[in-house]
């Protein structure tokens, strides 16, 4: 079951990522959480992520601003690191809280409740039409960067930020894709150097094949998705999807996956 859901999960966020904030990391993620404990999801998403954007720099790479990919994913990499080293030190706090429902034992672990509070804030955005057309001035990119990368370090979450920052740029679409690629790598390669225990572990070690075919169906939404970019405007999927993860966030914030 995890083999289906997963890999259509990874086929969809993959293609929505080239039209919006919301990314493949920031759906696939709590689909990964469904089936395993947050912190490995996490690592198993950022290994399918940076495949995924490996894929996309070869399709939209020749695009990216370099002056931009400096100013703003210099910066989030090195803030990636920070956030990824964090996720590793939350996951080691003992619970919160422990609790009996529906006579089964559920426990309120510090890193579920970060990540599903991080999860919540960002579909609120995603669901506030002010967010949607917000641009930060020019001068303000490399905090962008810092503050994406971070964010993408501890949850993977960072699409909604960088393009929140980097939509004044006077990019063009092609240009803006491009580079959200090459940042988004960059911030892959920094929080995975951080993942390398994770990625180790039995539970990750298991899943290897489920994680080659989850790569394998992003990369035919990427290129999907590229076929399309002209084409398609996605709002409505992203309000639906918004909810989605606000549902999974309450869950998860409460114990319950």
């Amino acid at each position: 079951m995890e083999y289906l859901v997963i890999s259509f999960a990874a086929l969809a966020a993959s293609g929505l990522t080239l039209f919006s904030g919301f990314g493949l990391g920031t759906l696939l993620m709590p689909v990964f959480a469904l089936f395993f404990p947050v912190e490995v999801a996490i690592a198993q998403t950022a290994v399918v992520h940076f495949a995924n954007n490996l894929f996309k720099l070869g399709l939209f790479g020749r695009s990216a601003d370099k002056r931009t990919v400096l100013l703003f994913g210099l910066p989030a990499f090195l803030a990636s690191y920070l956030g990824a080293r964090t996720l590793l030190w939350l996951a080691d706090l003992a619970p919160l809280y422990e609790y009996m429902l529906w006579g089964r034992e559920f426990a309120i672990h510090p890193v579920k409740l970060v990540i599903a509070v991080l999860m919540a804030g960002f579909s609120a955005l995603e669901l506030w039409p002010a967010f949607n057309k917000l641009a930060i001035d020019r001068k303000y990119i490399p905090a962008g960067g810092l503050l994406s990368g971070f964010f993408g370090g501890l949850s993977g979450n960072q699409g909604a930020f960088r393009s929140a920052f980097l939509i004044k740029s006077g990019l063009s679409k092609e240009a803006f894709i491009g580079t959200g690629v090459v940042i988004a790598a960059l911030v892959d390669f920094s929080r995975l150097s951080v993942y390398t225990d994770l990625l180790g572990s039995g539970e990750v070690r298991q899943s290897y094949m489920l994680i080659a075919v989850v790569t394998l169906a992003a990369f035919l939404g990427a290129f999907i998705g590229s076929r399309l970019v002209k084409k398609i405007t996605i709002h409505t999927i992203q309000v639906a999807v918004a909810v989605m993860l606000f549902l999974i966030a309450l869950l998860l914030g409460l114990g319950l996956i």
